[in-house]
């Protein structure tokens, strides 16, 4: 028997708390029923009717319930101050079923609703009201309950059991590749890509280019009962989507209701197109060859292009035509930006106030040293979340690993006023003393394999201009460069001693015997 959830609950467990309500409301407001939501949802029917009319009450749409944080959700479908309702509301849905069966009344249902009231201690409503809500229960619900499919209301997906050989163009072996399969119910229209593998960024990617396909969402996924989706699908229990796949379904506002294990039936549409699929575009492929998959989805786009102009035999019109004129007008539009997968990963926060991710460093407020974060990454962003509050996000690094994405905000104050000086505020120093200077900057930097050990010698070199003059200086460093391909401080500073002042003019002159020595007297070599 599954958990139920304590609404009034201590604050530590508030994020699974609004998670269950955000879902409990995502299926309400899709049209699924109260036994449908608890079985989902792995909480009892009690649960569910308290939180849809709290949501009721509150007079909040669900829209509103989206952009709402945890805290903000909390405090408006349960206020600490609402008395509970005394008056215990009735599951008309059962009732439905107990009214089809033979000699049952709204009467007799009623009076046993009463007998239920007393056992539980909750006032009954009275007759005339139970009837007025059960009969607007009926109405609601009577529409749907003699029509198979409803346009725009689901689609069903899976992969097609038959795959697909790719064969390699140099070594001539061949890899399977598969083919995802999406249809629509009512239109039967159907769409379909080759993969060539069934991860769960293919399942992902998959769905993303599916409403890309269609031009918008129905409320309702119907899909298999794969790792890739879901996790945990028990017969009286909650129903566990795999994370990746809960967030796609929260991004476009989809309900996610996986068929029942063993219950092929329980998306026929999508396992008829399969079927129709298999024989009408993969037995049309079948002697031919392709080297890749782009390849391959080429040839099935236009397949699939012929089987959905094709005219149904039993029904007028085609799946485009009844598509178009019937169901696309149905759909939800889609967000502006389309859904990019990510896959999650744990990491501390270390003494650096970076993580760790795929041997990237990405800097967290310091204030966070040593916490544990939940960090999300996409193929162009990595997002840090702790205490499931997103803290900051980084552009994904690319290429070498071992490198760093440091946001200065997030240092602490001695560590940030370190960090402003960089290679480039040297050079850009150096520049204005003189060309030879900034060469001897540029190559000290250079000569490191982490900048940042360079810069004390770049300060050391570059606060001799106050000491002596920045016109010496920049001699020094001539100097220097004629003997040295990278002078050090200790270098610069030996020469700018033996310059004299009515030297300076000459200093690039190398008939100066005065100064020209060799550079092991100034404490380097050429070598160097």
């Amino acid at each position: 028997m599954g958990s139920d959830i304590d609404i009034s609950a201590c604050t530590e467990r508030s994020f699974f708390m609004v998670k269950k309500y955000k879902e409990i409301l995502r299926y309400h407001s899709n049209g699924f029923s109260q036994r449908q939501i608890a079985s989902l949802t792995g909480v009892s029917r009690g649960t569910v009717i308290k939180v849809i009319d709290a949501f009721k009450c509150a007079n909040i749409s669900w829209e509103e319930v989206r952009s709402f944080t945890d805290t903000e959700l909390e405090e408006r479908l349960f206020k600490k101050d609402k008395k509970p309702s005394i008056y215990l509301e009735p599951d008309y849905e059962a009732l439905s079923r107990e009214l089809n069966r033979k000699g049952v009344t709204k009467k007799l249902l009623w009076e046993e609703y009463v007998q239920q009231c007393d056992v539980v201690g909750k006032l009954p409503y009275k007759y005339t009201q139970f009837c007025v809500n059960f009969n607007k229960f009926l109405e609601i619900h009577k529409a749907t309950m003699h029509f198979e499919h409803i346009p725009g209301e689901k689609v069903e997906v899976d992969w097609a059991g038959q795959t697909i050989p790719i064969q390699d163009a140099y070594t001539g072996e061949t890899q399977a590749a598969y083919l995802f399969v999406g249809a629509l119910p009512y239109s039967q229209y159907v769409y379909a890509e080759i993969f060539p593998d069934m991860t769960e960024e293919s399942w992902i990617v998959a769905h993303v280019h599916m409403f890309e396909f269609y031009q918008g969402t129905p409320p309702i996924l119907v899909c298999d009962n794969l790792k890739t989706g879901v996790i945990r699908h028990p017969r009286n229990s909650e129903i566990i989507l795999n994370d990746a796949y809960r967030e796609m379904a929260d991004y476009y506002d989809i309900a996610v209701l996986p068929a029942a294990v063993g219950t092929p039936k329980g998306k026929p549409s999508v396992e008829g197109s399969v079927g129709k699929l298999t024989m009408d575009i993969l037995a049309r492929l079948r002697n031919e060859t392709f080297y890749s998959v782009q390849e391959a989805n080429q040839k099935v786009k236009k397949l699939l292009k012929d089987f959905n102009d094709r005219s149904f035999q039993k029904r007028g019109g085609s799946r485009i035509s009844v598509f178009l004129l019937e169901e696309l007008p149905k759909l939800r539009k889609l967000p502006k930006i389309p859904y990019e997968y990510g896959y999650w990963k744990q990491a501390t926060v270390q003494y650096n106030y970076h993580v760790s991710i795929e041997k990237m460093y990405y800097s967290v407020p310091y204030m966070y040293i040593h916490q544990k974060a939940l960090v999300r990454v996409t193929d162009n962003t990595v997002e840090i979340y702790i205490d499931h509050q997103r803290i900051c996000s980084h552009l994904r690094l690319k290429g070498r690993s071992g490198q760093y994405s440091t946001n200065p905000d997030h240092m602490p104050p001695n560590h940030k006023a370190a960090s402003e000086w960089n290679g480039q505020r040297f050079i850009n120093w150096a520049g204005k003393i003189g060309p030879n200077t900034e060469t001897v900057v540029k190559r000290l930097l250079e000569s490191y394999k982490v900048e940042q050990q360079a810069y004390n010698g770049c300060r050391s070199i570059l606060k001799l201009a106050d000491s002596n003059t920045p016109k010496k200086l920049e001699a020094a460093c001539a100097k220097a460069l004629s003997l040295i391909h990278s002078p050090r401080y200790r270098n610069i500073k030996l020469i700018i001693g033996h310059i004299q002042d009515e030297d300076e003019n000459e200093i690039h002159d190398d008939s100066s015997g005065a100064i020209l020595r060799g550079s092991t007297y100034y404490g380097g070599n050429t070598n160097e």
